[in-house]
């Protein structure tokens, strides 16, 4: 006698009702911290009893939808403080409310973005076609919706190394194919990881000095290329950066491009945040030559402000993007007709087959948005990064340490008679006290030996008043710590 089949299991609810009702809840909660993001404190460390509530074993019967809605609703008022207009550290976006609604739909679409021919993969063509017309790249390029900038550097520079191999080295390995590559000593430290991770080795590239604007030596450019032909080695790539992660500053974009161009050498741009200024008739002048480039990296979740995360690779040759990645085993054949049909598929652009609905958000903010505002958005932050050096300088405790090349201002608080060590010591004392009082939250760097209070302006909420309000706190606290003994 055979038993009685178990009852068969779903994770849909039992009570839909329900289940609309906290998912409203949730909703209006999200809403509810958006509207009031200008209020409060900028950053609050989540508080022992929140990280309590999540150091548990791993649950083995479940809660019900309230009490999930309830544990998340705890979470919200403890996030990095992007949202906030007085977030300034670093590079982070601020997201939008409007960014809600497609994370819903994305999420209730639940689609696998790898492959096969359904709606999402119409998106995110649109999205390649979109960037490639901002970008002035021509529509035949090739582009891929990624994490962020980290992962759209390893895609466009293993087309690169492949393209420069002839593709062997898809195969057999680099062999120690002898590939040398040139940035500048400013550049982001994803460049050097993505060198590392296709087999290169960090140490194939070589961070080359910059002028006084931070920018990229060109001479010594060329001088390093001559050297490592000289040396027999195979120069393959050149990454310059629009707005780099110290300053802002925008590398000689066009002199770069003639002269990767005149030496057959891939022309990389990171563009993280600054390729964004594209957008902006405003800004895009000074990035002249981006759109020579062979390849652009850049982010959608910083200076597009769409919601965590969204990355770009645009890769101008569509055949060598294709040829660096494109492995269609048996079951991933593709179809005329059919949901196998819609190829060549995403996943000959880039190391995952398995890849969320990424797009939409893309989609949904220039579709609701429009490049214009978007653009707009860009020049306001740069117009308000020079009223902030103005402040700077006009102010005779505080000293900017490097010019504004686009949104970001460093500077640092001064006071007669300490020495650099404390001096750098105080500054960086500032920050920390910003942070944890929940007034700004600035991030600091080091220029030419000194601490620099680095504000990054990529927020749509901050206005004037909150940099007024962040020159003010900087100098109060200045003044009262270089009269204590902080550490």
């Amino acid at each position: 006698m055979t038993d009685a089949p178990k009852p068969e299991l779903t994770l849909d609810p039992a009570d839909w009702p329900a289940l609309r009702a906290e998912a409203h809840k949730m909703l209006d909660a999200a809403l509810d911290k958006l509207e009031s993001a200008r209020e409060g404190r900028v950053w609050t460390l989540p508080p022992d009893h929140i990280v309590a509530d999540l150091e548990t074993s791993v649950p083995a019967e479940g809660i019900s939808a309230a009490r999930t809605r309830e544990k998340l609703e705890a979470l919200l008022p403890y996030g990095v403080g992007n949202t906030h207009p007085r977030f300034f550290g670093w590079v982070n976006g601020s997201g939008t409310p409007s960014g809600l609604m497609a994370e819903i739909a994305a999420a209730a679409i639940n689609a696998n973005t790898g492959g096969r021919n359904h709606a999402a993969i119409k998106v995110e063509k649109q999205v390649i076609a979109w960037c490639a017309q901002i970008m002035g790249f021509p529509n035949t390029s090739s582009g891929l919706v990624v994490t962020g900038t980290s992962m759209a550097t390893i895609i466009a520079m293993k087309a690169a190394r492949d393209q420069a191999l002839n593709y062997y080295s898809r195969t057999d390995g680099i062999c120690g194919g002898g590939l040398v590559g040139y940035t500048s000593e400013q550049t982001h430290s994803c460049i050097a990881r993505a060198f590392d991770m296709i087999g290169i080795g960090s140490g194939a590239l070589r961070k080359l000095p910059t002028n006084d604007a931070f920018q990229l030596d060109t001479d010594a450019l060329k001088r390093a290329i001559a050297e490592d032909r000289a040396a027999g080695l195979d120069p393959f790539a050149i990454i310059a950066t629009a707005g780099t992660v110290n300053t802002g500053a925008i590398d000689d974009l066009d002199t770069i491009a003639d002269i990767a161009k005149d030496e057959s050498i891939w022309f990389h741009v990171d563009g993280a945040f600054g390729a964004m200024g594209m957008l902006s008739d405003e800004i895009r002048p000074r990035l002249k030559g981006l759109e020579r480039a062979d390849s652009v990296a850049f982010d959608f979740h910083k200076w597009m402000h769409v919601n965590y995360d969204a990355g770009f690779v645009l890769i101008r040759s569509e055949e060598a993007h294709r040829r660096a990645f494109s492995l269609r085993p048996a079951y991933l054949k593709g179809t005329e007709r059919g949901l196998a049909a819609g190829n060549p598929w995403p996943t000959e652009y880039g190391p995952e087959l398995s890849r969320g609905f990424r797009a939409l958000k893309v989609w949904a903010q220039l579709t609701e948005h429009g490049t214009e505002k978007l653009g707009a958005l860009v020049a306001q932050n740069c117009d308000q990064a020079v009223y902030l050096a103005e402040k700077v300088d006009a102010h005779d405790a505080l000293e900017r340490l490097a010019p504004v090349s686009l949104n970001i201002c460093c500077f640092r608080f001064t006071a007669p008679g300490l020495s650099p060590d404390r001096l750098n010591d105080l500054n960086d004392e500032i920050v920390i006290q910003l942070q944890i009082m929940g007034i700004a939250a600035p991030s600091t760097t080091r220029l030419h030996g000194n601490t620099a209070i680095r504000v990054n302006l990529t927020n749509h909420r901050t206005r004037r008043a909150d940099l007024d309000l962040l020159v003010d706190e900087i100098a109060r606290l200045g003044r009262t710590l270089s009269t204590v003994e902080m550490i």
